[in-house]
């Protein structure tokens, strides 16, 4: 049984192909919110974005090609109607303290995050990432990799494990709560 190559095109790779996949899987999920009920958004959401986390993590090494960034698509409304929606979803448990904020070494005072915006800001780079590789042309989707892959590494990624210990929290420690009351 032969191996099949691994495209030397990082766009083609196959950690890149299934990081597509799973971002799509996210950013679809994402789309069809007004269906889903707060413990469907939690059990989802705390099984995706691991997954999420570990493809973009071997997403294959590449330069850019272009000397301009590749086009965004995601708007502004698109944005505030996503990070709106999950607000509303999780209500009071949208809110969380953020211990590896860049100001925190500066305040004595706790800094609040946002679950819902954490999700946004994910999504949108996503959701750009998706779209240009949508378009089919093997430079700008080299870039947008570029692109999506560095963010990762200096943004969205950490806000990922950020969020994913609140979403944590939300889902299991509420379990436990419930437990606790219930008698045997």
């Amino acid at each position: 049984m032969s191996k099949e190559p691994q495209s030397d095109n990082p766009v083609y790779h196959k950690n890149t192909i299934e990081f597509v996949t799973v971002s799509k899987s996210f950013c679809d999920f994402l789309d069809q919110l007004e269906s889903v009920d707060k413990k469907q958004f939690l059990d989802t959401m705390t099984r995706l974005l691991p997954l999420l986390y570990l493809k973009a993590s071997l997403l294959p090494q590449n330069e850019m090609i272009s000397d301009d960034s590749p086009e965004t698509f995601a708007t502004e409304e698109q944005y505030a109607v996503l990070s709106q929606t999950v607000s509303d979803l999780l209500g009071t448990d949208d809110a969380y303290l953020e211990v590896f904020h860049p100001d925190i070494k500066y305040t004595d005072t706790p800094v609040v995050a946002f679950i819902s915006e954490n999700i946004a800001d994910i999504w949108q780079d996503l959701f750009d990432f998706l779209s240009v590789f949508r378009l089919g042309y093997d430079e700008t989707m080299n870039d947008a990799l570029y692109v999506c892959r560095t963010n990762f590494e200096q943004i969205w990624g950490q806000s990922l494990v950020n969020v994913l210990r609140a979403l944590h929290h939300c889902k299991y420690a509420k379990q436990g709560e419930e437990e606790e009351g219930a008698t045997f």
